[in-house]
């Protein structure tokens, strides 16, 4: 695996022959490991495999958890490597192929879906050239993805891009991040229309006098 020098290059999707932790997780490893007995080290399946898709993102731009990986795990922990892909084909937020640069993530549960995510959805399409979900682009900078309920739905549509939460989505905000990510720009996060927290649309209209004033 080689580190990607430049933020806007398309992300190395090579399938690796061989993985190791690097410095960065072998450190957070041990801090994992502490949390639990010797005898009960399985546990920490879930956070390795997280560990180990951070650092394909890292260093080759791509963040998912190649076979090889899964099986370094099931080492460091003592367990059979089936454990290992029993959780990692469970659970959808651990990447079991290679995806771009960018993971566009869009909730289309039903209180998303009535606020737009369709119009979200689209948006995605046109400024990207995915068809369909579950494609990468061709200069492989986002890989498209529907996801379940991502726990947002005050501020639907919610668009999760990597880690990052984007709310209150339309097609035009949408538009505006995806190219400002193909720029090399990381947005803020947070609601399109300047929603503080989960406040209604133009500011909070209760318990806005302070007893006393």
């Amino acid at each position: 695996m080689t580190a990607t020098t430049s933020p806007l290059a398309a992300p190395d999707r090579t399938e690796p022959t061989s993985f190791a932790f690097d410095a960065i997780s072998l450190d957070a490893i041990a801090k994992i490991l502490a949390k639990y007995p010797a005898d009960k080290k399985a546990s920490g399946t879930l956070p390795l495999l997280d560990l180990a898709q951070r650092q394909m993102g890292r260093v080759t731009g791509s963040a998912w958890v190649p076979v090889v990986a899964m099986d370094e795990i099931a080492r460091v922990l003592d367990i059979a490597p089936v454990r290992v892909y029993e959780v990692a084909t469970f659970y959808l937020m651990y990447n079991t192929k290679p995806i771009g640069r960018h993971h566009l993530q869009v909730c289309g549960t039903t209180p998303c879906w009535l606020r737009g995510s369709d119009s979200v959805r689209d948006a995605i399409k046109a400024c990207t050239g995915i068809k369909h979900y579950g494609e990468t682009s061709e200069d492989g900078l986002f890989t498209m993805s529907e996801v379940e309920c991502l726990g947002g739905c005050v501020n639907a549509p919610i668009l999760q891009v990597d880690d990052d939460y984007y709310e209150d989505m339309n097609a035009e905000s949408t538009t505006a991040l995806v190219e400002a990510l193909k720029r090399g720009e990381k947005p803020a996060r947070g609601s399109s229309i300047g929603r503080q927290n989960s406040a209604p649309e133009g500011g909070p209209l209760t318990l806005n006098t302070i007893v006393g004033e």
